[in-house]
């Protein structure tokens, strides 16, 4: 089965309304270049390191304007979005929410999924971040059902926890979404080997829509959205420039994949390593 996906690679800014209606037109380009499932980044309606100002804008789902536009322009285009993830209130907590969703081709919210792993690094000199001052976990881990087959839902630092991974595949996903705002640091460093191995682990498509550039509020992202394959072939790097991509899938990569390296299936139980004590003297 062949699946086209869309990505909008974006340097997300401060201002909700602006990214509400550059997202709008982001999807109605891809699905007019036949995207039956689009993905975006993390973050995808506002990225601010200054709270205070962030605490203007963030409402919670029913007011966001970035969720409300991407649901209207699903529905029109008649496509299927992984809207990466939205800074959210919620009501019945006191910290904020980093939330992703799946909508439907008729506007419609199937899934949602709030970030588990927090992103709470010191990458030196004056780059530290402490997401979890702001944000609350995430306590389950989530598949989203679509026409194209099962798609895991992550977001940005959970890549690092290949578990959660696995998780997702041995309950059916075929796909994962990664959503992210990586560090340029980080990004150098680590995202591509990441990407690659969680596909090469599971045998899943990985799809990384991704933030890029020098952004309003000082932050510098990486850039290079991803489509891995399951065998951990690089099918799409968008490099550093905001904009969309299209890339083809084909979906019985997963069974092939997993047959020839069956891991999924080798795993097996053991007990954990007994902790080291220090030698008798």
């Amino acid at each position: 089965m062949s699946l086209r996906i869309g990505l909008v690679q974006t340097t997300t800014g401060i201002d909700p309304a602006f990214e509400a209606d550059a997202l709008a037109a982001a999807i109605g380009t891809l699905a007019a270049q036949g995207a039956q499932l689009i993905f975006t980044p993390e973050m995808s309606g506002l990225l601010d390191r200054d709270r205070g100002r962030a605490a203007t804008a963030i409402t919670d789902e029913a007011q966001d304007p970035v969720l409300t536009a991407v649901r209207a322009a699903a529905r029109k285009a008649g496509v299927w979005v992984q809207l990466g993830s939205l800074a959210l209130r919620d009501p019945s907590a006191e910290r904020l929410a980093n939330r992703a969703f799946l909508i439907d081709n008729h506007g419609r919210i199937c899934a949602r999924y709030d970030k588990i792993h927090l992103f709470d690094v010191a990458l030196g000199g004056s780059e530290t971040y402490r997401e979890s001052a702001a944000y609350a976990p995430g306590t389950e881990a989530v598949i989203a059902e679509t026409p194209y087959g099962a798609l895991g839902l992550t977001i940005c630092y959970d890549v690092r926890f290949p578990a959660l991974h696995r998780a997702l595949a041995e309950a059916g996903a075929t796909m994962l979404a990664v959503p992210a705002a990586f560090t340029r640091p980080t990004g150098e460093a680590h995202w591509h080997v990441l990407l690659r191995a969680r596909a090469i682990e599971t045998g899943c498509f990985v799809i990384a829509a991704a933030q890029t550039g020098d952004h309003a509020d000082g932050r510098a992202t990486f850039g290079h959205s991803l489509v891995i394959d399951p065998w951990g072939v690089v099918l799409l790097d968008m490099g550093t420039a905001a904009g969309t991509a299209i890339v083809d899938i084909d979906l019985a990569a997963v069974a092939d994949a997993r047959r020839r390296v069956p891991a999924l299936g080798h795993a097996r139980a053991y007990a954990p390593p007994a902790p080291r004590t220090a030698a008798a003297a």
